[in-house]
């Protein structure tokens, strides 16, 4: 059994994954990440009794340099990289990578390609066919071809929607780490959206906004600001004016360094098992009432990555049969 002085052990150490040495069968050294996952004793000991996967151990106890992916080593499902790296006849360097994280990107990668593939297909496939019977029927009803066209203008409108959001969230996840330094301010930023939301088609809705007046600048971006309350605003309005009062409340609260802006509409509400997934990209608690509404799936996916860009918190409230409520606390610019 090799000797594992102090000058190799600090190299062991300074690895931040997981590592262990295996001479034979048996643990010669490991360092703090793996006694922390493995447990403390196993140095020492048989490997067998520190790794119960027979695929990780057959990899570990061949000697052989290889890098194995494997999961359920310690946590079932979760996937791990085995680095196996021959040190001499009988023994090896084992390092463990944690692939969780980039699992779950390339996972999220996957389904978002997925997702907006078929948020497009939709709307395609219909301008296609309309188009198709526009191209060969000569002899259609001048009302029935102005429907054809008003339906795939609508539906062209909605592709350009769903790309314009895809873009705006791929400009904001570049800037992500670059928090925004500006000095807005907030009653600009509300008039703005405001007056937005004010002019969406065919909604009548009445907003109650309370904003102290001496509140100070915000710090952040003015452009990517009025995005966040266009999207809070358009939301309450498609989903929350309704009845006989359709009224939206915002209101901002300073405290200290920090404002909080809330958005509250009188609607329906949303379901408690909807809220934790409704900032994901293209998830909808009612996919038909939110595609007849004009919605894109994207907005709160914007919301939140803006937030997160400004350094700030979002929170959504809501109760079934009394409404919605969502907070964005951003930093002031003092």
């Amino acid at each position: 059994m090799p000797t594992w002085g102090s000058e190799k052990r600090a190299i062991l150490e300074a690895l931040d994954e997981p590592a262990l040495v295996v001479d034979g069968r048996t643990v010669v050294a490991v360092n703090a990440a793996a006694r922390q996952l493995l447990g403390r004793g196993i140095e020492g000991r048989d490997v067998r009794l520190a790794i119960r996967h027979p695929q990780a151990l057959e990899a570990i106890l061949s000697h052989q340099s290889a890098d194995v992916d494997l999961t359920g080593i310690v946590e079932v499902g979760r996937p791990w990289r085995l680095m196996i790296r021959n040190l001499a006849e009988q023994s090896a360097l084992v390092r463990m990578i944690d692939r969780s994280e980039s699992v779950s990107a390339e996972k999220m990668r996957v389904d978002f390609v997925a997702n907006a593939s078929h948020e497009l297909r939709t709307p395609l496939a219909t301008v296609l066919g309309y188009a198709e019977t526009l191209a060969e029927e000569d002899d259609l009803p001048s009302s029935l071809r102005a429907n054809f066209g008003g339906t795939i203008r609508d539906e062209a409108r909605r592709m350009l929607r769903i790309i314009e959001d895809l873009m705006s969230l791929s400009r904001i996840e570049a800037d992500r780490f670059l928090a925004p330094n500006e000095s807005v301010s907030l009653d600009d930023i509300l008039a703005i959206a405001v007056a937005n939301a004010s002019n969406m088609h065919g909604r009548q809705c009445t907003f109650d906004v309370d904003i102290p007046q001496d509140l100070p600048p915000l710090r952040g971006d003015s452009a990517q600001l009025v995005q966040v309350f266009d999207n809070l605003l358009a939301n309450a309005v498609r989903y929350g004016c309704v009845g006989d009062n359709p009224r939206v409340d915002v209101t901002a609260v300073p405290d200290g360094r920090w404002v909080t802006v809330s958005v509250t509409d009188h609607g329906p509400g949303i379901p408690r098992e909807h809220l934790p997934r409704v900032t994901e990209r293209f998830y909808r608690v009612d996919a038909a009432r939110s595609r007849d509404s004009g919605g894109t799936g994207l907005g709160l996916a914007i919301v939140k990555h803006i937030v997160e860009r400004h350094r700030g918190s979002l929170e959504i409230r809501s109760t079934v049969g009394v409404g919605t409520s969502v907070s964005v606390r951003l930093p002031l610019a003092v």
